[in-house]
């Protein structure tokens, strides 16, 4: 009975080729090509290498891989699978995506370069591959400025550059990354530059760091993001999408072809790609000509597919009861939505796997409790299990929504997201240094005055104005953070901040300067007056200013804005009390010798001052913010009392 079935279905396929012509290829010519080249992986749980991809170091035959192969180079390092990357070097590939050509790596480079990856300044490889996608790139090129700025105007380009592509955006602004903290300080600001900017748009006192061009790589969709995206994502050495697209020219029909799209054509119609020795070309392998063990573990995944369903039918039955189903499809709907290129979607039980067990955690949060995990790519991760939803699942959907589509130095980054049932959770890059406010209130005071030199203080500043100066002005919509306190800055190794917590964010138009809360949103003591009263005017962008000024201050003084402890101690004393200090000169915080230090806690206080008046209107843009903390302290003046006077002081 089995010949028959198998002595059938070939006569099938050879009828089938013979009166449709496709060019699929006769099944006993090429049945056994998954025996002579087979399906590899470097690790279990590895992703499957097969054609028209191959690993350097197997033994099995040239025509197992195809061209993309060739310029697509894996390699097995233990467990991991590696590509060796023209530009970013021996990156881990997590993810192959057959049936688009994709692939999602992440740079290894980012264990020696965690804190300033830019400094490794990849080299141009000796030999470039334009057929290959991977050697697709923008050329950058380091300049060093004394001050900071920003580009305005429509992009213009130098008389000998030569590109060859469509760039998505005209904006000068678009082709500039920078400054980049790592390399930059006061008076020293680097920024990377696209090759081909014309030099006369920068300022005439920026000077090349270096002749090296910074090859700066094409991810995928490509011509969707521009030379100043890439470039913060490549400083980040985070996850990139990337093809193993390779065109080759075809000297008989002298057009340009390619195997990868063959190959894609044979994945949508659910065939595997396979290689002709015979016939030198690829074909797409018939499902029916596989072997027996193919069938067998089609079947097995079929049957585990059935069982899936049928466990998750049971679950959701069970827990239908327990949430609202009105609120759980909202969610399903925004999910999908937002599509499949954002943060990687796990379900419950891989979130259970990456924060092995929920045995460690890491803190607890308005929203829910933390815990510290790790993605099966070994990469460091903080799990935040949302038990206190609000709304109608507002707070997860803000969160993906906002920082999930946007990428910066001083915004913490979201890696995944699961929403199953009533389980939801965030999966965030991990931040060693925890938040800002176990810097500024530690049990010890004496920690506070090592760790949070005034230094430090204006570098922290510096990069939480950065951070929500592109939430206000560098995204497609302006964000509105609404919850800008010390508890919601994190800190990375090496103490810089990225804003997170971004379940209470509101999204508007650019050129739209007011918005309509339905109730007052934030933490008290960082809530902008506007918030809870009309009388001071409306809420936007300037709210988050106030919110940033009241952080500022806490950190300058080490003292809360607030101390239900003490008795008629509340913001107004606050305030009052740091306003006498600035405005007769007194030392913020004691014991602080040298009188750089004492300057540059003033510069804060007065910058924090002018942030939290209490017309809106008064407070200063957060791009004026940066200038005002890059500036110099006698081009400050000390804004007006931003209250009404209390009449005395309680503050020690």
């Amino acid at each position: 009975m089995s010949r028959f079935l198998v002595t059938t279905s070939l006569l099938l396929l050879c009828l089938l080729n013979h009166g449709t012509g496709t060019g699929i290829a006769p099944a006993w010519d090429d049945q056994d090509f998954f025996s002579v080249c087979p399906r590899t992986r470097c690790s279990k749980d590895g992703p499957e290498i097969r054609f028209p991809l191959r690993l350097e170091s197997s033994n099995s035959s040239p025509s197992c891989g195809s061209a993309a192969a060739a310029c697509t180079k894996l390699a097995c390092s233990g467990e991991d699978t590696i590509l060796r990357h023209p530009f970013l070097g021996p990156s881990k590939v997590v993810e192959l995506d057959y049936g688009h050509s994709l692939m999602k790596i992440v740079p290894l480079v980012e264990q020696q370069f965690s804190e300033c990856p830019m400094i490794q300044q990849p080299r141009l490889p000796a030999q470039v591959d334009d057929s290959c996608f991977l050697y697709r790139y923008e050329p950058g090129r380091l300049v060093g400025c004394s001050r900071e700025f920003t580009l305005s105007g429509a992009v213009q380009y130098g008389g000998s550059c030569d590109t060859n592509y469509d760039p998505c955006s005209t904006n000068a602004a678009d082709f500039i990354s920078g400054p980049i903290p790592c390399h930059s300080n006061p008076g020293n600001f680097t920024y990377l530059v696209h090759a081909c900017l014309l030099t006369s748009l920068l300022p005439l006192d920026c000077k090349a760091l270096s002749n090296r061009l910074v090859p700066i790589s094409l991810m995928v969709p490509e011509g969707t993001q521009t030379f100043k995206q890439r470039a913060e994502i490549f400083n980040d050495f985070s996850e990139i999408i990337t093809s193993w697209d390779q065109q080759i020219w075809n000297l008989t029909s002298k057009s340009w072809s390619s195997i990868t799209k063959f190959c894609r054509d044979c994945e949508s119609r659910g065939q595997p790609c396979a290689f002709s020795s015979q016939r030198n070309k690829p074909f797409c392998m018939p499902q029916k000509g596989l072997r027996h063990t193919v069938i067998a573990a089609t079947s097995s995944v079929a049957g585990f597919i059935v069982l899936s369903l049928i466990l998750a039918t049971v679950l959701y039955i069970s827990l239908k009861s327990k949430y609202n189903e009105e609120i759980h499809l909202k969610v399903e709907m925004f999910l999908r939505t937002y599509g499949t290129s954002k943060p990687t979607r796990y379900s419950f039980s891989e979130v259970k796997k990456i924060a092995r067990r929920f045995k460690e955690k890491l803190g607890q949060g308005g929203f829910g409790t933390v815990y510290r995990g790790q993605l099966p790519n070994g990469v460091p991760v903080a799990v935040k299990m949302l038990e206190n939803s609000t709304g109608e699942g507002e707070d997860f959907i803000n969160e993906v929504a906002t920082i999930g589509s946007i990428h910066h130095t001083n915004i913490v980054r979201l890696l995944g997201f699961c929403s199953e049932g009533t389980r939801r959770a965030l999966i965030y890059e991990f931040m060693p240094n925890e938040s800002l406010e176990k810097h500024i209130f530690p049990c010890d005071y004496n920690a506070y005055q090592r760790l949070l030199v005034p230094n430090k203080m204006l570098v922290i500043a510096l990069g939480i104005a950065r951070g929500m100066e592109y939430l206000h002005q560098g995204c497609n919509q302006r964000i509105l953070h609404l919850d800008i306190k010390p508890h919601n800055i994190l800190l990375n190794y090496n103490f810089n901040p990225k804003i997170s917590d971004f379940g209470l964010a509101n999204q508007c138009a650019r050129d739209q300067s007011i918005i309509t809360l339905l109730a007052a949103r934030g933490t008290m003591g960082y809530v902008a007056p506007e918030i809870y009263s009309r009388n001071f005017g409306g809420i936007s962008y300037k709210s988050d200013v106030y919110s940033f000024g009241m952080l500022v201050l806490e950190m300058v003084s080490g003292k809360r804005n607030s101390d239900p402890g003490i008795e008629n101690q509340n913001e107004v004393y606050f305030l009052e009390w740091i306003h006498e200090k600035v405005s007769t000169g007194q030392d913020l915080v004691p014991n602080r010798e040298t009188t750089e230090e004492k300057q540059m806690l003033r510069q804060l206080a007065i910058v924090a001052l002018w942030c939290i008046q209490w017309n809106p209107k008064d407070r200063p843009s957060m791009t004026k913010v940066v200038n005002m903390l890059t500036g110099r302290l006698q081009n400050l003046q000390i804004p007006p009392k931003p209250f009404v006077s209390s009449g005395s002081y309680l503050m020690p």
